[in-house]
C-alpha cells in the first residue's frame, strides 16, 4: 500500500495537486481550465472519473476556476468548509446537492484508506486552509497561500515525509517588481504569501528525521525564479544546519507542467 502525488501545477496563474493512495484519488483545487485539467491528467496517465472528489483549500480563482466544470464533467463530489462554499457561490456553476460537502477547518477526514488533516493558515480568503495526507506512517503536507507560518502550523506538519511547500517571491525583485504598491503590500502582509528566505526558516522547524523530499510551490511568475527560489531556500537551510542534498532533496513545480508521480518514502 502506497501513497503517491503529483503536483499538477502551481504557481500565480494556477494550482492543482493530485494525492492517491491504492484505493483512492483525491485532487486538492482546479485553478485551471476544464480542458488544461483532463491534459494535467492525461500526462500523469490518471482518469479523472475515478477521482473521490476534489478539496478546496480556498476561494481564489487560482484555486477554484475549473473546480465547477470538472466536477460537472466527472460527476464529483466537493469538499469545502462552509465559509469557502458561501464565498464560491456563484463561481462554480450549477452543481447538485449531492456533489457538494462540508470538510471544516481542523478536521480529520477519512477516504478509505487515507486520513486527510485541514488546517487553517494565514491568507486574505475567508476561512483557507491547507491538508496533512496520512497513510499508514506514511505524511504527506501541502502549505500554500501562507502570509507567515504559524506554530500551531509548524506543529501540524512537522516531521513529514515530504512537503509541498509555498516559495512565493525574492523580496528584493518583489520590491523593484511593476506591481502597484498596494498588491506588494498584500503579498508582504500576513494575509499574504511568504517569501524563500520565510518559507526556508519554517521548513527549518518543520523538517524531521523522515523528510525525504520538499517541492517548492506557488512560485510568483514575476517575482521568482525556480532557480532562485531553490537556491535562497537552500542557503538559508544549510546556514540552519540542514543537509540538504544528502538528508533530503529539494524539488522544482510548474504552472504548466505536473511533476512525476512520486511515491511517498
Amino acid at each position: 500500500m502506497t501513497l503517491r502525488f503529483s503536483v499538477l501545477a502551481s504557481g500565480s496563474t494556477g494550482n492543482a495537486v493530485y494525492v492517491e493512495t491504492d484505493e483512492q484519488r483525491l485532487l486538492i483545487d482546479a485553478g485551471l481550465s476544464g480542458k488544461k485539467m483532463d491534459e494535467l491528467f492525461q500526462a500523469i496517465n490518471r482518469n479523472p472519473k475515478e477521482l473521490t472528489g476534489i478539496l478546496v483549500s480556498h476561494e481564489h480563482s487560482d484555486h477554484i476556476k475549473g473546480v465547477g466544470i470538472f466536477a460537472r464533467k466527472h460527476n464529483l463530489p466537493i469538499y469545502a468548509n462552509e465559509k469557502t462554499w458561501q464565498a464560491m457561490d456563484g463561481q462554480l456553476g450549477n452543481l447538485s446537492t449531492d456533489q457538494k460537502f462540508i470538510f471544516q477547518t481542523d478536521e480529520v477526514k477519512t477516504f478509505g484508506n487515507l486520513d486527510v488533516e485541514s488546517f487553517g493558515v494565514s491568507h486574505d480568503a475567508v476561512e483557507p486552509m491547507f491538508f496533512s495526507f496520512h497513510h499508514e506512517d506514511k505524511k504527506l503536507v501541502l502549505a500554500t497561500d501562507m502570509g507567515y507560518v504559524s506554530e500551531r502550523i509548524k506543529g501540524t506538519i512537522r516531521g513529514a515525509d515530504m512537503f509541498i511547500f509555498e516559495s512565493n517571491h525574492d523580496i528584493n525583485m518583489l520590491r523593484m517588481g511593476r506591481y502597484p504598491w498596494s498588491i506588494k503590500r498584500r503579498i508582504l502582509s500576513d494575509v499574504g504569501h511568504v517569501s524563500n528566505e520565510d518559507a526556508a526558516m519554517a521548513l527549518s522547524e518543520c523538517i524531521g528525521d523522515k523528510t525525504s523530499r520538499i517541492y517548492l510551490a506557488h512560485l510568483s511568475l514575476d517575482n521568482n525564479m525556480k532557480d532562485l527560489a531553490r537556491l535562497s531556500v537552500e542557503q538559508v537551510l544549510k546556514e540552519q544546519g540542514m543537509a540538504v542534498g544528502e538528508q533530503f532533496e529539494l524539488y522544482d513545480t510548474d504552472p504548466h507542467q505536473p511533476t512525476a508521480l512520486t511515491v511517498v518514502s
